[in-house]
């Protein structure tokens, strides 16, 4: 079965640089009948390469090591659902993955569009084709997912699966993940070939409107997913930590979100078409460059994979080779793009959303600047240096802030310019919710509480409050005007605005998820060494230590132990923090155990045990981190409801 996938990755490269020449010629000569066959052939390369997945993941399923990757990332003792989740745990499996989602992506793309966008459709294969080449490249000359080891290697069982990614999560992690970074080669794909044919409508982003927010939904559930992999398996608690491999995807999330709320501009306006060209260009190549970035092994994280050089050169170099083509053909149209209508006042809608474009990029530079500083240090001065959260805190900080408040400005303000009458009306209640719920928060915690976190919330208020305002005049106007009650009158607003009204929810789940962050200032944290029967109490909080216990023999060994809690005098459970050893990984784990309320986590972790059965625990309280999770699903709620199809109106029902 392995050689078969070996000479399907084969097969699928001949194919692919077949249909990139057929693609190129169709897109030159416009000739339609080409254009169909450069399709077939990337339909038929989908096919061999969806042949080499299943054949690996039989590898994995049937123990094969004489595939040095199986034997790598795979071991008889591991559960049949890890076996098969290890085919992404390395690094020639997940660029096989990447490989397959582009192939599916591309494949998807073209049967929708199969009477649509004639035009483009010659240059969006070739961009679609030319990507596959390139991972076609790596997957069959660089990193084979497919290479055996000499007879004399081969062993009964293989190395198994870094412990670490033994965990629910990660199986679902990396294909979330892919499927955001991955997917926005479409609106890439139709913007390169918008350039390359001079058909600078609004149709390439009026038709990947859709593929867009899903990509960049699923790469925001890809990042929230990964930072609670973080809270709860690699024992520090916390979920962020800017680390480079969690960079890599938040680097491509900026410009991505920049350009959601950016093309707006231009559908409303025809404003901002070179920002919009740039944004997904940008976007597209940053996800590839996060790619290598985790690849390459330039960078250090407990996610990163081994360097290799000659993979380092071919992906920076093909990273390179993408970003200088899109610019060049955006340099090439800039004269055709530029747009007749202008920025009338800087108090307008207009105004907020390029000021909004402009924070998301200084954002993105900072972050580009500290995750690659050790490689600029090094290059500079020989040393590597690295720049740690407090770097990334008080850099971002700010600008995130600015952002907040750009997300409460941007609904209150009129588009081409905002007169004063109408800023006073829009701005007064909001702007009083967020003055009162600063003195507040001010009073409250009588300075004990820094400037940064009070802000947050303050300007948390201000946005729901403007959420809130803009939802309830909306309401009130409909049940005047149409007689609806009020939840039909939000079931309307919905759907016919739900781009509007979708995103102010997506906006809330963002709020929710900056006041979660913002409550870390109150976090607490200890390092306890107890006797059985031993009790710490952390406020309000009662911990007794029961006892501890081996674990059951099997792949991995060590203890676990028994904590009562208590607030007070009432009992809330037994919580069970782990200590693991996995055998064959030679890799320690700590399992932590969490109590969970919306006010706070009370987060154990087990250390270390003594012969005469006293234990060591650093015991951490985290207020508000629960807000962080119920603010992505609120953020995933309303990215539905903008996604979410509607039956086309008709002309009747369509001037409600």
């Amino acid at each position: 079965m392995s050689d078969i996938g070996d000479a399907a990755l084969r097969f699928a490269f001949v194919i692919a640089i077949l249909g990139l020449g057929l693609s190129i010629y169709a897109g030159v000569t416009r000739r339609e009948d080409w254009t169909r066959v450069s399709e077939r052939a990337l339909v038929v390369v989908f096919a061999f390469v969806s042949v080499a997945m299943v054949a690996l993941f039989a590898a994995f399923a049937g123990n094969d090591y004489q595939l040095e990757y199986v034997a790598r990332h795979s071991a008889r003792s591991m559960s049949l659902h890890y076996r098969l989740a290890a085919l992404w745990g390395g690094q020639a499996g997940s660029l096989l993955l990447w490989l397959w989602m582009l192939g599916a992506y591309s494949t998807a793309c073209v049967w929708l569009q199969r009477g649509a966008n004639r035009a483009l459709m010659p240059w969006v294969v070739a961009v679609f084709l030319a990507n596959a080449i390139f991972f076609l490249v790596l997957v069959n000359f660089v990193t084979s997912p497919f290479g055996k080891l000499a007879p004399g290697e081969v062993l009964s069982d293989g190395a198994g699966l870094n412990p670490l990614l033994q965990h629910p999560v990660m199986m679902i992690h990396p294909l979330v993940l892919y499927t955001g970074l991955v997917g926005f080669v479409v609106p890439f794909a139709f913007a390169f070939a918008a350039l390359l044919s001079g058909e600078l409508n609004t149709a390439w982003f009026r038709t990947t409107r859709r593929w867009t927010l899903f990509a960049w939904l699923a790469l925001s559930c890809g990042i929230m997913l990964g930072g609670r992999w973080a809270y709860e398996v690699l024992g520090w608690g916390g979920y962020w930590a800017w680390d480079p491999v969690e960079n890599a995807s938040f680097m491509p999330w900026l410009p991505a979100t920049a350009y959601l709320h950016s093309v707006m501009v231009q559908e409303k306006r025809n404003m901002l078409k070179t920002w919009n060209l740039l944004l997904i260009g940008l976007t597209y190549t940053l996800c590839l460059f996060g790619t290598f970035l985790t690849r390459s092994g330039i960078v250090q994280s407990v996610h990163a994979f081994a360097q290799t050089p000659i993979f380092t050169s071919i992906f920076l170099g093909y990273v390179l080779v993408t970003a200088i083509g899109f610019m060049t053909a955006l340099l090439w149209r800039r004269g055709e793009i530029r747009s007749p209508a202008r920025l009338e006042s800087m108090v307008s809608r207009e105004a907020s959303f390029l000021l909004n474009n402009w924070v998301f990029i200084a954002l993105l530079l900072v972050v580009f600047w500290g995750t690659l500083f050790p490689v600029f240090s090094e290059a500079v001065s020989g040393e590597r240096i690295a720049v740690g959260p407090k770097f990334f805190n008080t850099m971002a900080g700010p600008l995130a802030l600015f952002l907040l408040f750009l997300t409460g400005v941007g609904p209150l303000v009129a588009w081409r310019k905002a007169s004063p009458l109408s800023l006073r009306r829009q701005f007064v209640w909001p702007s009083a919710a967020g003055v009162a719920c600063g003195i507040a928060f001010a009073i409250w915690f009588r300075g004990s509480v820094e400037f940064h976190p009070l802000m947050v919330w303050s300007l948390g208020a201000f946005v729901t409050a403007t959420i809130v305002q803009e939802y309830a005049r909306a309401i009130r106007t409909r049940v005047r005007k149409h007689g609806e009650n009020p939840f039909r009158a939000v079931a309307t607003l919905l759907r016919k605005n739900q781009q509007r009204y979708g995103g102010y929810i997506v906006h809330l789940g963002a709020v929710f998820v900056l006041i979660g962050t913002a409550g870390s200032v109150f976090n607490e944290e200890r390092l306890e060494t107890m006797s059985p029967g031993h009790e710490i109490a952390m406020n309000g909080y009662r911990l007794r230590y029961l006892t501890a216990n081996p674990l059951p023999a099997g792949h991995y060994g060590g203890a676990v132990a028994r904590l009562a809690l208590y607030r007070g005098e009432e009992p809330l459970g037994v919580m069970v923090p782990e200590k693991r050893m996995y055998w064959l990984e030679q890799q320690p784990a700590s399992i932590p155990s969490v109590h969970s309320t919306l006010r706070e986590d009370l987060y154990v972790i087990l250390t270390a045990i003594e012969a005469d059965g006293s234990a060591t625990f650093k015991i951490y309280r985290n207020p508000l981190v629960n807000w962080i999770w119920f603010g992505g699903l609120v953020f995933v709620l309303g990215s539905v409801l903008v996604m979410w199809p509607h039956p086309v109106r008709s002309p009747e029902t369509r001037g409600e």
